[in-house]
């Protein structure tokens, strides 16, 4: 099975594409987007962010027009969404899958994004942006995905540091912290670049590599 990661987040706008383009980045790895929701597209701004010759930007298997919850979008764009329609790209480097907001958003009626993330099989990077509330939401996404079963390689923090969030939530996930991104004002390429760098020698990236 193709090595890779799937990365997901406690809710929408958390940082996912930037923290996406940093481990594409990182790995040298293709990055997909199974499912788009409005546009810009993700896709096209992992294409602006990663810079490496080895990565692909591979085609997303849906494209729905409307910014909002997968089943709502494909319903507006009378599109039916099937689990069994999404299968893991073959190739033979590593993979970077982008989900679509948090882990419990319905691709339709039937299925969420936490279901097609153990459709795919691939190990789970949870990203945590720090705000008001996060903690909440940051251990019930962690419960959801231990009562699933899936295996989670950790959690990536994202925006100004609170370090007694940041404690708390460690200690009672049990989750590693992959790394902290600092909140930046400007995300550009230069800067993807720069974490990339930081975390070459992470566990996490020696693993599939």
């Amino acid at each position: 099975m193709r090595k890779g990661y799937f990365i997901t987040a406690i809710g929408t706008d958390s940082g996912k594409t930037f923290i996406s383009a940093i481990v594409t980045e990182a790995l040298k790895a293709d990055y997909w987007k199974p499912v788009q929701a409005g546009f810009p597209t993700d896709s096209n701004e992992i294409k602006r962010l990663v810079t490496n010759e080895n990565s692909t930007v591979l085609e997303e298997r849906y494209v729905l027009n409307t910014p909002a919850s997968p089943h709502a979008a494909a319903k507006i764009d009378e599109v039916e969404i099937d689990l069994s329609d999404f299968e893991l790209p073959v190739g033979e480097g590593p993979i970077v899958v982008e989900g679509a907001g948090g882990i419990l958003v319905p691709i339709n009626d039937n299925d969420t994004v936490g279901d097609l993330m153990k459709h795919l099989d691939l190990p789970v990077i949870l990203v945590s942006n720090l705000y008001l509330g996060n903690i909440n939401h940051t251990l019930l996404s962690a419960q959801y995905l231990k009562a699933s079963g899936m295996e989670v390689a950790g959690i990536i923090f994202n925006g100004p540091s609170n370090p007694e969030s940041e404690r708390i939530i460690e200690k009672m996930t049990g989750y590693p912290v992959l790394f902290k991104v600092p909140e930046e004002e400007e995300v550009s390429s230069e800067i993807v670049k720069k974490y990339a760098e930081q975390i070459q020698g992470s566990e996490f990236i020696k693993k599939m590599i």
